[in-house]
């Protein structure tokens, strides 16, 4: 390590707590052959306290997905109604009259091409969003049936894989975890367990199920504490993980390290599309993210690329192969104002060991 110590850390860290309302941060920062780990915490967390890594989970899918397709239980070529039923596909993707829903792939779900509407974000025919719900605190459980009947009723962004063209939708994850069920024949709960928690003695990791589960840290939208037990129980594949910033890095390393497939996997996930807000600007691959770096941010000290996961509440994981350091943790902020302080303190440290 050079510049990179427990002080100029702790100083990152208290960067992160200190931005508006931010109530709530851990941070760890490790490299990739273990000589350095550090984990900080600030606010109402301690360092084991545990977490929704919200649409981190997203990055755990994709090592199952991985898992699967060397298992040849799927493709990510295949048709998605291979595994969903007939009434299931109707009118899922209609776009100027004309039905594209059996044009959709695996691929196009995993890489958010698919065109099809968030559920979360879109507004509905009432102009709200179930985001919006959400966010003024009502609590509602969300299953893939609702999910499929909603989308329906909304129109699409694009053609299925229409060149150049990403949009992030947790419709794409949904239906990716009932397809996952499918092939499995069981819930993703279990299949996560079986995957991952297991193969890495992940102890204090799992799918959020309990609605009377109080353990995990909340988070919050702006100044408002959000508690959301029935609707994060009901999205394990989209964001339902719980678990601790020591247990995410053990993740995160045995994903880019070769343990759950071949290291030289990575590369072909790296077909970037631009993705807007919210929460902000990034990168989107193949069940892969990139935090977008123009060079003005280093014009010296070229960041090269950052890879991994954003999710929602800001949880992050991610990870520089240019110092090989690896940062996971969280904000619990939705409103993007953790993301920014959490990129920016990445950016930071990744500069500071160049």
């Amino acid at each position: 390590m050079k510049k990179i110590n427990e002080e100029f850390l702790n100083r990152e860290l208290q960067t992160i707590i200190q931005k508006k309302n931010v109530y709530s941060t851990v941070l760890r920062v490790e490299s990739g052959d273990g000589s350095f780990s550090w984990t900080g915490a600030a606010g109402d967390m301690q360092a084991g306290s545990p977490y929704f890594i919200a649409s981190v989970t997203k990055l755990y899918v994709t090592a199952v997905v991985m898992q699967l397709i060397d298992e040849q239980k799927l493709s990510l070529d295949d048709g998605i109604a291979r595994y969903l039923s007939e009434d299931e596909m109707r009118g899922l993707h209609v776009l100027k009259g004309v039905e594209y829903s059996h044009q959709i792939t695996i691929r196009h779900l995993i890489s958010n091409t698919s065109g099809l509407p968030d559920y979360f974000f879109h507004k509905q025919p009432d102009g709200k969003t179930a985001a919006s719900r959400l966010l003024e605190g009502v609590d509602q459980s969300w299953p893939v049936e609702q999910t499929i009947n909603t989308v329906k009723k909304l129109k699409p962004n694009f053609e299925p894989g229409k060149k150049g063209k990403a949009a992030y939708s947790d419709t794409n994850y949904q239906l990716l975890g009932k397809i996952i069920e499918t092939v499995t024949g069981k819930t993703m709960g279990e299949v996560f367990k079986t995957y991952i928690f297991d193969v890495l003695d992940l102890r204090n990791t799992y799918a959020y199920q309990d609605v009377n589960d109080t353990s995990p840290v909340p988070f919050y939208y702006q100044a408002k504490r959000l508690w959301l037990p029935e609707y994060m129980a009901s999205i394990s594949v989209e964001g339902g993980i719980v678990s601790t910033a020591e247990e995410v890095m053990i993740f995160l390393k045995a994903f880019f390290q070769g343990r759950f497939f071949p290291p030289e996997s990575i590369e072909p996930m790296k077909k970037w599309n631009v993705i807007l807000p919210p929460p902000g600007l990034f990168l989107f691959g193949v069940g892969l993210e990139k935090i977008w770096t123009p060079w003005f941010i280093s014009p010296f000290k070229p960041i090269q690329e950052i890879l991994g996961f954003w999710g929602q509440t800001g949880s992050f994981a991610w990870y520089n192969p240019d110092t090989d350091l690896y940062f996971c943790g969280t904000t619990n902020q939705i409103d993007g104002s953790g993301h920014a302080a959490a990129a920016n303190s990445i950016i930071k440290i990744i500069k500071a060991e160049k």
